[in-house]
């Protein structure tokens, strides 16, 4: 086995392989993936069994770690469905080695969670056990099983009968600058900070991932109220913004919203996906805001992180062996 650091000649490869693979996802594409190069060091690898591509993997580097992959929601190693246990095991021996030639001291690695996989592929999840890795940050995210939907309480349902009342109406969007607007706006007031996104990077984004990205609003009197920027998968829906102004709020336009998505998407989709919870990297959770969401019948799934320190002397030796 051998590996190839990632170069934009092998862009095709990287996406073909990505799209057919158990547990590639868009954000993976190098399309996404290139879009913000400019804001980190790329370090991807590519894992080859004699000339046959089996494993990929989303790095950045920073201060001699590698992360897998600062710039995206998750990382982890991408396999198709040949990958079986020993091989992903063969794949992190192979990756070490490589780090301990490169002088890198450590790997900091997210997982992507079980739900975004196409066919089980956990195998990474077993291999970093055995190496030694130690979990580092545990993200608290709520997602809704579209199967088995668990009812609303009474105070949901009774603000999105209000917000039918009210007039509010539900409809998708191309409008990327109002709806950053509207994002900035609460995120500035409460939180004091800017969304990560700029509307065009949104506008290119979507004009590169037209099927994996879209908008949805809820209007009164053509103002919108509340948004959600939605990032679509194989079997689930993510939201990966949400916002609402507090005329929204007090008339239940984020409710009405969210609701009609998720009976949107439940027969064709899975899960819906509200994202996580916690700050400070994973030690705090927001209580009132995970509350909403379970309000709607999420529940928790967890986002794994870990890291393999490089001992100083190995490094220092040079080479894998």
């Amino acid at each position: 086995m051998r590996v190839l650091p990632y170069t934009h000649k092998y862009a095709d490869d990287w996406n073909a392989f990505n799209k057919d693979s158990k547990n590639g996802i868009f954000m993976f594409d190098r399309n996404y993936m290139d879009y913000h190069a400019d804001r980190f060091i790329d370090h991807s690898l590519m894992f080859y069994e004699d000339s046959k591509l089996i494993a990929l993997l989303p790095l950045n580097i920073k201060d001699s770690i590698l992360y897998s992959h600062q710039g995206l929601t998750f990382g982890g190693f991408i396999a198709n469905e040949k990958m079986k246990q020993y091989k992903m095991i063969e794949c992190f021996k192979v990756l070490l080695a490589y780090m301990q030639e490169i002088r890198v001291q450590k790997l900091v690695y997210k997982a992507i969670p079980y739900i975004y996989h196409k066919y089980p592929a956990q195998e990474d999840i077993y291999a970093l056990f055995t190496l030694g890795a130690k979990s580092c940050r545990t993200d608290c995210s709520s997602s809704i099983d579209l199967t088995r939907l668990i009812a609303m309480p009474k105070g949901r349902k009774a603000q999105i009968s209000r917000a039918k009342r009210e007039g509010v109406v539900i409809e998708s969007s191309i409008n990327f600058q109002a709806f950053v607007t509207l994002l900035n706006e609460v995120l500035q007031t409460r939180h004091n900070t800017q969304a990560v996104h700029s509307a065009e990077e949104l506008e290119l984004l979507h004009s590169r991932f037209k099927d994996n990205i879209a908008l949805y609003v809820a209007k009164q009197n053509n103002e919108i109220l509340a948004a959600t920027l939605l990032f679509i998968y194989p079997n689930l829906v993510h939201t990966q913004y949400l916002a609402v102004n507090d005329r929204g709020r007090e008339i239940g336009a984020l409710d009405l919203l969210i609701k009609t998505l998720i009976d949107k998407y439940s027969t064709t989709k899975q899960y819906f996906d509200f994202g996580i919870s916690t700050e400070n990297n994973g030690l705090f959770l927001n209580e009132g805001l995970i509350a909403q969401k379970e309000g709607f019948g999420a529940r928790t799934i967890v986002h794994n992180f870990y890291e393999i320190n490089i001992p100083t002397t190995m490094i220092a030796m040079g080479g894998g062996g």
